[in-house]
Formats: structure tokens, C-alpha cells, sequence
């Protein structure tokens, strides 16, 4: 990182070895048994895929070696190797139990060994992954074990999904992340144990949808308690700090049932009480097997497309016309780029939000931790959740320029066979992979009531057979909205026309069933030499001050969005949250300590755009 660049927040001094990402990484399915592995790890940097005689140093995980709270601060490069070592401790686990090594993320390839043995791999950098490493284990007289990692990372040189990383960063690309970048840990589990809960609200049949897989011991009992009940600020205790379950007695119960591992069980909720950014009410499910018990939440809320009184598609929340005022949000921090340096943080980005009157975060091409995830739905934000783009280098001129102009003469190009070229998409297991991530986003976060839209493609950043994409979509999940393409290369498919503003005029065109949604637009900027990350100013309309800077998004509101509200649109995302790296377009600074535009001008247009879409 050169000198003078911003690279610190009012949280990096929190940040130490002993107090790094603490939190239980997985609220949305807690259990009791939990070992924090965050904190100092050995590295080493090496050309081969040979164990190194000796490391380097010290890396904080989990941060990724290029950010400046790793303490390493170096890019690893597609064709170097990074090794990770660190002892961990041995458990000593009940008889008949098993032990799970969790990873939240690993950017992008990489190989696990315990002791010397390889206990497994896997490939992708933004999905959580689980090894089953009691057999590689020590005897029960040894107190520790060696946890080693080889990662390689292709980044943007490859196929592989990447998202916003780029090794030559630059305007609306940014530093390439590598290695482990969320929470390591592990937990004990029994031989049979709760490997998957998934819970589908049915508003309109006022019941919920549970289903749950074992894995482990083929004979062992089948028959689960499900125990709902609405979730208290006890319940937050257990998902930062599971010990609290250790030695509770279970709460009274709204409904207790019985349910079979492995079929789908319809429970009822009448008079239920319904989930909204307003009042995100949450229930809390307990589930219990004769050895295992996991603690889970889910609410009851709807988000489809319904005519309104003038004809025209709208958004509904909860059968009411609903105005998603939204940003985009890219997930990026001076100091941790890919990992927010705390937990804190994250809340941060989505309260301030919230106070200024957004209602939607549009999580840009990246997954976060599953704890930003439960943020949102506890504190009531709703979340178009992009999948994360891959392919080969990316032809600017056509998916950028030439698409901008196709877009603004209505003009769709097709994104079959024939386009796979043209949109960075020739590899065939680049393709398949893909939808394998697509299908294990969609289960990991599909419990989160915030999520309510999936977007699987941007601008054509290797985007092939939306058409399909959406298809495959829709019946992983049926209850949510899917924006198939957003921006442009529109195939005409999902339930979202997506319209990206910041070139030529914003036309209007209603359609018959999809609705209209407005998923970019603005990104003026203001650079604040202090605050800015270089001298380098990305973004579109510059600015030099608040007064100026707040007239344009003023003028930008209430002379282009506001009418394009009222006749069609229905969801609007402002770019973006805050400055990333050159790209100076956020209404916060990259530090999140400024607010660029002014407070009550945002909440006053907010309200608007809501008001105007209210029956």
C-alpha cells in the first residue's frame, strides 16, 4: 500500500489479537459447542505447493494479507502459493462425537491438512465450507494440532468468480483480496446431528414450512421437537456468546410439534405477526433431537409484484404497495477491504442507513458474513443480494460503452452461445461453476428474511443465459423476486425490468407483468482529501462541497426520480454507501466519517419517494 493512502477507521484501534471477529459467525442456526480459531496465524508466501521450512510471519486472521489490519499488506499473486499455520486446540469431545472445522470464506482455491494429513479442499471465495476432521485427529492425551492451509488465488486472470477484485485496481475496481477473509472455527457435534434447517414463511396461508437434515448415524432417531416462540434480547446474548445455552432451560413455547428429519412440516401461525423494515419481527425456532439442539429464528413476510389501481406492476410487501428506497452497498473498508474490522461496523453501515430512510441494501456482487446478514433482519432492512461475477477479462467496450448506448435505444442483445465470447464466457466449468455457487448461495442465506430479491447478473459482467439463471433460481426459491440482469442485456426474463441511470436520459417504460426498478443511478462525488483513499476521483457529476453536492442530489431526485416514480418505478438504489478505494461516489467517506450530502435533504426525499407510491 503506498504512503499517505486512507487506511484506518474509528475501529481499527479495537482490533487486537486477542479481540478479532470474536462473534458467533452463524446466527441464523446456533449451537452451543464453539471454537474461536481468529487471531495470529503463521504465513509464508511460496512459488510451490510444498509445505515451507520456515514462515515469514505473522497474519491476523481473519483478515486477508493485502489489507492493512493483517499486519502483512501484500497482494498474492496467481502464481504464488499462501500457507497459513496455526495449533489449535483438541477438544475433548463426548464419546461418539464429531468434530467440524468451519471456514466463513477462502478466496479462492485452497487445501486443509491436520498434522500433516490432507482433510480436504475446496474452491471458491465466498462461501462458507465444513471438514468433518475427527479422524485426523491426535489421541485425546495430545492438547493440540497443526492447522495448515495452502490458498492460490487467480483473481481476475482466470474464470473464477472474483467480483469487484481486480490485480491492476483502478475506478470501479478495487484491490484484489486472497486467502481467509471471515471467521475460522469449530464445533462438536454429535454422531447424528442437525446438518441443515430450511424454514419458508407462508403469508398468505399464515403457517411457516420446516424442513430439516441430519447427517451422521443412518439409525438414529428421525423425530425432532420444534419449539417457536417470538425472539427476546436474550436471544441476541446466545448469537454473539452460544455458551449462554449451556445449562438454559428451554423458554414456554407459542407451538411445540413434532417433525420428521428429512420432510418438509407445515406449521401454523394464525394470528402471526408480520415482519417489515419497520417492525422486524422476528420468531425463534428451537429444534432438538435426543443429542443435539440448534437455535434458529425466521419471520413471516411476503415481497411479490402486484398491479396497483392505475395498472401499473408494483412492489408489494405484505400485500401493501411497498417504495424500496435502497443504496448500493459494495462491503468495502479501508483497513479490512473485504472483511469489516469489526462487528460493530457492520451494524454501523446499515443504522446509518437506515436513519438517513433507506429501507433496501443492494449487496453489490459480494457475500458478506452471515452476521451482516442477521443484522438486517433483526434491525429491518431489506436486501437484493447480488451473486458474485467471474469470467475472463472483462471486454469494456462492449459490456460498458456499446451496451450503454444499446440500452438507451431500447436495443436488447442476446446472451446465449453466440454472446459467451463477447461476455467473458467461453470456459464451460467456469459456467457450471457459476450456478454451483448460485445453488449453494441461495441455501446458505436462505433463511434471512431481509433477502427478499436475487440478482444473479450486473451489466453483463459474465453473464450468459439469464434466461436459465432465473429459471434455476425460481425453483430453489419461489418466494423471492429474481432481477435477472440488472442494468442492462436485459433477456426479458425474472420479475424486475432493471434500469441503470447515469448516462443519456431515463426513459419509462411500463411492461405488462415485470415490474420497474431503477437498480443504479447517481454516484456523484465529493473527494475530501483527508478522507479519500488517493487523489484519484472516480464517479459521475463532480462536486465540491456539501451546499453543491446536496443541490445536485436534490435537483437529481426531485427533477428525474420522483416522476419516474409515479409513473412505474418501484425500487430505487442510489450509488453508493460510501467511497471505495478511487471510486469517491459515496454518500459516506471510505472511512465512514463523513456524511457527504446533507442528513435532512436524504431522509425529506426518502420520505417522498415513499409517499408518492402509497395507495
Amino acid at each position: 500500500m503506498k504512503t499517505g493512502m486512507l487506511c484506518s477507521t474509528r475501529w481499527s484501534h479495537q482490533v487486537t489479537n486477542e479481540q478479532v471477529w470474536k462473534e458467533y459467525p452463524r446466527p441464523a442456526m446456533v449451537r452451543s459447542s464453539y471454537y474461536n480459531l481468529n487471531g495470529e496465524w503463521d504465513y509464508c508466501f511460496s512459488r510451490t505447493t510444498h509445505k515451507p521450512e520456515h514462515f515469514m510471519g505473522r497474519i491476523l486472521v481473519p483478515f486477508s494479507p493485502e489489507s492493512p489490519l493483517s499486519g502483512v499488506k501484500r497482494q498474492l499473486l496467481p502464481h504464488e502459493f499462501l500457507w497459513y499455520r496455526r495449533r489449535a486446540p483438541r477438544p475433548s469431545l463426548k464419546k461418539g462425537h464429531r468434530l467440524l472445522l468451519h471456514f466463513g470464506a477462502v478466496d479462492q482455491k485452497c487445501r486443509i491438512f491436520i498434522d500433516g494429513k490432507t482433510a480436504g479442499s475446496h474452491i471458491g471465495g465466498y462461501l462458507p465450507f465444513s471438514l468433518d476432521i475427527t479422524d485426523f485427529l491426535p489421541d485425546e492425551n495430545t492438547p493440540d494440532f497443526e492447522l495448515l492451509l495452502c490458498v492460490q488465488d487467480l483473481s481476475d486472470t482466470s474464470w473464477h468468480s472474483r467480483g469487484k477484485q481486480k490485480l491492476k485496481r483502478g475506478g470501479m475496481f478495487y484491490t484484489a483480496q486472497s486467502g481467509i477473509w471471515q471467521t475460522v472455527w469449530m464445533e462438536e457435534v454429535p454422531a447424528s446431528h442437525i446438518s441443515s434447517v430450511r424454514i419458508t414463511p407462508d403469508f398468505d396461508h399464515a403457517c411457516c414450512r420446516i424442513l430439516v437434515h441430519l447427517t451422521g448415524d443412518k439409525n438414529a432417531p428421525r423425530i425432532l421437537q420444534a419449539s417457536i416462540r417470538p425472539e427476546t434480547k436474550q436471544d441476541a446474548l446466545l448469537r454473539d456468546r452460544p455458551s449462554f445455552l449451556r445449562g438454559q432451560a428451554p423458554d414456554s413455547a407459542l407451538f411445540t410439534v413434532s417433525i420428521t428429519a428429512g420432510r418438509e412440516t407445515t406449521v401454523s401461525l394464525p394470528d402471526f405477526h408480520p415482519w417489515t423494515p419497520e417492525d422486524p419481527f422476528l420468531y425463534h425456532l428451537t429444534l432438538e433431537t435426543q443429542e443435539d439442539r440448534v437455535e434458529c429464528y425466521f419471520a413471516m413476510r411476503q415481497c411479490d409484484i402486484r398491479t396497483d389501481k392505475q395498472g401499473l406492476p408494483r412492489l408489494y410487501l405484505n400485500h401493501v404497495p411497498y417504495m424500496q428506497t435502497g443504496v448500493l452497498d459494495q462491503g468495502y473498508w479501508p483497513d479490512g477491504l473485504y472483511t469489516a474490522p469489526c462487528d460493530a461496523a457492520l451494524q454501523y453501515d446499515i443504522l446509518t442507513m437506515k436513519s438517513l430512510g433507506f429501507n433496501m441494501l443492494r449487496k453489490h456482487i459480494k457475500i458478506e458474513p452471515q452476521r451482516w446478514y442477521y443484522h438486517c433482519d433483526r434491525l429491518g432492512m431489506l436486501v437484493w443480494q447480488d451473486m458474485v461475477c467471474g469470467g475472463t477479462s472483462y471486454r469494456h467496450w462492449f459490456v460498458t460503452y456499446l451496451a450503454t448506448l444499446f440500452n438507451a435505444l431500447h436495443l436488447t442483445i442476446p446472451d446465449g452461445p453466440a454472446s459467451y465470447s463477447l461476455l467473458s464466457r467461453r470456459e464451460k466449468e467456469g459456467r457450471r461453476q457459476f450456478y454451483r455457487e448460485m445453488r449453494d448461495a441461495v441455501r446458505t442465506l436462505f433463511n434471512h428474511p431481509s433477502i427478499v430479491c436475487w440478482v444473479p447478473f450486473n451489466e453483463g459482467w459474465g453473464q450468459f443465459d439469464a434466461q436459465k439463471a432465473a429459471d434455476i433460481l425460481r425453483s430453489l426459491d419461489p418466494s423471492r423476486l429474481i432481477d435477472h440482469a440488472s442494468g442492462w442485456f436485459d433477456q426479458k426474463a425474472g420479475d424486475l425490468a432493471s434500469l441503470h441511470y447515469y448516462f443519456f436520459s431515463l426513459k419509462i417504460r411500463p411492461e405488462a407483468e415485470r415490474a420497474l426498478a431503477l437498480t443504479e443511478f447517481g454516484g456523484y462525488t465529493w473527494h475530501i482529501p483527508r478522507h479519500s483513499y488517493s487523489r484519484r476521483q472516480y464517479g459521475y457529476g463532480k462536486y465540491k462541497t456539501r451546499a453543491s453536492l446536496t443541490a445536485g442530489y436534490r435537483k437529481l431526485l426531485t427533477q428525474t426520480v420522483l416522476p419516474a416514480v409515479k409513473r412505474g418505478i418501484s425500487a430505487t438504489v442510489y450509488t453508493q454507501l460510501s467511497d471505495v478505494e478511487d471510486e469517491v461516489n459515496g454518500l459516506l467517506t471510505y472511512d465512514r466519517e463523513i456524511l457527504k450530502p446533507d442528513a435532512d435533504t436524504i431522509r425529506h426525499l426518502n420520505q417522498a419517494l415513499k409517499e408518492a407510491l402509497r395507495p
